[in-house]
């Protein structure tokens, strides 16, 4: 087993055939001299803790483990499948351990589980419907069954907004005809309470998340931003439409994990989370898209669902069930978001402007 004293960032190969306590290390010692206390914002070793995280090559995992580096001394061991992708340097302070291994396979690394004093969910699967379900249900709960419960203080397992209705419940219709993603976060949200770790769980539902830059890898959205802002709001400020939504940076997911890593919810606080700043209409979103580019609001045209239908049909746009669903539910908003604000912290990107800005998209 590793100590968790020794000042290393270690590399963990499983060769698939041997025990872990058999496997074979791959050791870069960054100067087995060098003290903790020259890391950043040392803490007392007392408090030191050994934190699991998967997804660490995705953006808000880069975010996590980045802030964990540079603002804690906790331990680290990050699941990795490719470790190429991480595009943080591990060996920027002593703790840093990359397991290389997938989480299909995560039962190679029950032993080291076992010692875990956190576990960070972030890992996710989305686009063939098997594997979906294998890894954000059937591998995500096996990881959480090989946890301590003596042993690990608590778990913060990453599910999705677009499970809960308004009053933050479970949405039925996302069981029954969400995606696959969306089914399989459903149906391992509902799994959890049968868990004997189940009490130490800290669950988290992001809103829409953006994030990304030159040294991390982009949301899905973020990806879209620009385009949408440059080539599509001219058009769109022409039009109104019912609907409102949370956004949330990538960063400020960060710093909420951070809070939490240290500050567990008390034995009679919610431990479901809902991320995200406060609710924000369709409307109001092209607004300050407008304000922020520099157009002018002359008129607006309401884009009523009846409306939206008739463009559907012409069109022949295909919908899922789930897209219609979507379409008549319009307000995918929550009681009580959560954001760095809330834990007296500042949020790094509140507003729409904010995104534009720090997306790269020059002001009008």
């Amino acid at each position: 087993m590793i100590a968790p004293q020794l000042p290393i960032n270690l590399t963990i190969a499983y060769d698939g055939e041997t025990s872990f306590s058999q496997c074979s290390y791959r050791m870069s010692i960054k100067s087995a001299l060098e003290s903790p206390s020259n890391s950043p914002n040392p803490v007392d070793d007392a408090g030191v803790k050994r934190i699991f995280i998967t997804g660490a090559s995705g953006c808000v995992g880069h975010c996590i483990v980045e802030i964990l580096i540079h603002q804690t001394n906790h331990e680290l061991f990050l699941l990795l499948r490719n470790p190429d992708k991480l595009q943080i340097n591990v060996n920027s302070r002593p703790g840093v351990h990359v397991v290389q291994g997938d989480l299909q396979a995560i039962e190679n690394w029950a032993d080291l589980l076992a010692t875990m004093d956190v576990a960070i969910l972030t890992a996710t699967a989305w686009g063939d419907p098997q594997l979906t379900f294998d890894i954000n249900v059937v591998k995500t709960l096996k990881l959480m069954t090989l946890l301590d419960p003596q042993q690990c203080q608590q778990v913060i397992y990453f599910s999705t907004e677009s499970i809960l209705d308004h009053h933050n419940r479970p949405l039925k219709e996302a069981g029954e005809i969400g995606t696959d993603y969306i089914r399989s976060k459903y149906i391992c949200h509902q799994k959890l309470k049968d868990l004997a770790i189940a009490p130490r769980i800290t669950t988290l539902f992001p809103t829409l998340v953006f994030g990304g830059d030159k040294d991390k890898p982009y949301s899905h959205i973020s990806l879209a931003l620009a385009d949408i802002a440059t080539k599509w709001t001219r058009w769109i400020r022409f039009f109104q439409a019912d609907g409102s939504f949370h956004i949330i940076h990538a960063k400020d997911i960060a710093q909420i994990v951070y809070h939490l890593v240290d500050h567990p919810p008390a034995a009679d606080a919610p431990r479901e989370l809902v991320l995200g700043n406060p609710a924000l209409t369709v409307n109001q979103a092209v607004e300050d898209m407008c304000d922020y580019l520099g157009y002018k609001v002359f008129f607006r045209i309401p884009l009523s669902t009846a409306l939206a239908d008739v463009i559907i049909s012409a069109f022949n746009i295909r919908m899922a069930a789930w897209d219609r669903f979507c379409l008549t539910y319009r307000h995918f908003t929550h009681e009580n978001p959560i954001s760095p604000e809330s834990f007296g912290m500042e949020t790094f990107c509140p507003t729409v402007g904010d995104l534009l800005r720090i997306n790269g998209v020059p002001p009008g």
